[in-house]
C-alpha cells in the first residue's frame, strides 16, 4: 500500500515543479520589461488653463460726468443678461438713482436760497443808492442856500463874510464827497450781486450737469454686439447688485469676436520659458474636438498671488490665429505653450533614468545581462528626455530596475 502511494505522488510533485518553473518564469518577465529609445520630433511644452476674452470690444459705460456731479458710486439695479444680442441703441441696464435724486433735491434748495439772496441784493442795492442820491440831491440844495448867504454877505462884516465862505466850503465838500460816496455804494452794489450771481450760476451749473448725468443711468448699447459682463478688481463678474464706481464705470462690454484671445497663467517655475511669439495649441474644453492654434504675444513682467496660496503666477496671453464663430468669451482653453521643438533625436520615458550623484544612467541588456550605462541627457518634457549620447536606436534598456540592480558595476564608455 505504501509504495503504491509512493508511485501516485510522484507525477503529482512533477507537475507542480512544472508549474512553479512556468510562475517564476512569468513574474521575471513580467518584472523586467525592455523597451528600445524613440527617434524624431521631441516637443518641450508648458500646458496651462485660460479662457478666452476679445482682443478688442466696446465698453459699456455708465455716465461719464458722474464725478462731477458728485456721484461716486453707482449700484446697478437692471442690467440684460449676459450673451444678449442688443443694437446701437438698445437698452442694456439701470442703475440706481438714490444718491443722485438726494444730491438734485440739495442743489434745488441752494438754487431757490441763492435766488432769494440775489433778489435781496437788489432790493438792499435800490434801497441803499436811493438814499444815496436823495442824500445828494439835498447837498445840492443846501450848496444853493451857501451860496446865497455868500452873496448876501458881501455887505456884512468881514467876519461874517468869513464865516460864509467856510459854509460855502464845507457845502461843496459834503457833495463832492457824497458823490464820490455813490459811486463807491454803486460799484458795491454790483460786487454783491455779482457775487450772489456767480453762486447762483454756479448751482445752476451744477442743477443742469445732475440733469444730464441723471439721463445716463439708464444705459444703451453703443454699437450692434453681444452683451458680456465686466469684470470686478477681483475677478467676479458685475451683475445685478454690484456696484460702478466713476473711475471704473464699465458695466459690460460688447466683443469683436472676430479677433479671440486667451488669458492664461503661468506658475514661477515655468515662466522662464515662456517668450514673445511662441506657438500655442489651444484646445477648448466645451469641444473636444475643436483645435485651434496661437501665438504668445505678451507675457507679465511681475507676478501676482494665487488665492489660497503663497506660490505666484504671471498673465500670459495669447492670441488665437484662426477666426471663428463657435468662440466666445469666458470659454475654459487648453493651452499647450511650445517651448522647443526637436527633429530627428533620441529620447527615453523618464522612469527609465535613474541618478547617482550628478551621473544619469540606465539599465541596458547585454549578452552578458543587465548593465549599467551612463548616459548624456538633453533637454526634457514631462514625460520623456533627450539622450544626446550613451545609447542607439537599436540599444534595449529596462523601464525599471533589475532585482540584481545592486550587484552592477557601470560599463566603461
Amino acid at each position: 500500500m505504501n509504495k503504491k502511494w509512493f508511485w501516485l505522488a510522484i507525477p503529482a510533485l512533477v507537475i507542480l515543479l512544472i508549474f512553479w518553473n512556468i510562475q517564476k518564469s512569468s513574474s521575471t518577465v513580467a518584472d523586467d520589461i525592455l523597451l528600445q529609445p524613440e527617434f524624431g520630433e521631441f516637443i518641450v511644452s508648458v500646458t496651462t488653463t485660460g479662457e478666452l476674452q476679445a482682443k478688442n470690444s466696446t465698453e459699456i459705460r455708465g455716465p461719464s460726468k458722474a464725478r462731477m456731479a458728485r456721484i461716486w458710486n453707482m449700484k446697478i439695479t437692471d442690467l440684460v443678461d449676459e450673451g444678449t444680442v442688443v443694437k446701437a441703441g438698445d437698452y442694456v441696464a439701470e442703475l440706481d438713482r438714490s444718491e443722485l435724486t438726494s444730491n438734485m433735491e440739495e442743489t434745488e434748495l441752494n438754487l431757490d436760497k441763492l435766488t432769494s439772496q440775489l433778489v435781496q441784493a437788489k432790493l438792499d442795492s435800490t434801497l441803499t443808492l436811493s438814499q444815496a442820491r436823495n442824500e445828494i440831491t439835498n447837498l445840492g440844495y443846501n450848496l444853493e442856500q451857501m451860496q446865497l448867504q455868500m452873496d448876501q454877505a458881501k455887505f456884512e462884516a468881514p467876519a461874517i463874510q468869513r464865516q460864509a465862505e467856510i459854509n460855502l466850503e464845507k457845502a461843496v465838500r459834503s457833495l463832492e464827497q457824497a458823490k464820490e460816496n455813490y459811486q463807491t455804494k454803486v460799484q458795491q452794489a454790483i460786487e454783491k450781486i455779482k457775487i450772489v450771481e456767480a453762486d447762483l450760476a454756479k448751482e445752476q451749473r451744477q442743477y443742469d450737469l445732475q440733469l444730464e448725468v441723471s439721463t445716463g443711468f439708464k444705459i444703451h448699447a453703443p454699437e450692434n454686439g453681444i452683451v458680456i459682463y465686466a469684470k470686478e478688481w477681483n475677478g467676479k463678474k458685475k451683475v445685478v447688485g454690484s456696484t460702478i464706481s466713476t473711475w471704473d464705470p464699465v458695466v459690460a462690454t460688447l466683443p469683436d469676436l472676430s479677433m479671440m484671445e486667451s488669458i492664461t497663467y503661468v506658475n514661477e517655475v515655468d515662466i522662464q520659458k515662456i517668450k514673445l511669439n511662441q506657438t500655442v495649441i489651444v484646445t477648448m474644453d466645451a469641444n473636444q474636438g475643436k483645435v485651434l492654434h496661437g501665438t504668445v504675444t505678451n507675457v507679465a513682467n511681475m507676478g501676482e498671488k494665487q488665492p489660497n496660496s503663497d506660490s505666484k503666477v504671471f498673465e500670459v496671453v495669447v492670441e488665437i490665429d484662426e477666426s471663428d464663430s463657435t468662440l466666445l468669451p469666458s470659454m475654459t482653453t487648453a493651452n499647450t505653450i511650445i517651448v522647443e521643438k526637436l527633429d530627428s533625436v533620441l529620447y527615453i520615458p523618464l522612469e527609465c533614468i535613474f541618478h547617482q550623484d550628478s551621473v544619469s544612467y540606465v539599465y541596458k541588456k547585454s549578452s552578458a545581462g543587465a548593465v549599467k550605462l551612463i548616459i548624456d541627457l538633453g533637454v526634457i518634457n514631462d514625460n520623456f528626455a533627450v539622450i544626446k549620447d550613451g545609447l542607439a536606436r537599436e540599444d534595449h534598456i529596462y523601464l525599471s530596475a533589475p532585482d540584481n540592480a545592486d550587484e552592477l558595476n557601470f560599463l566603461p564608455r
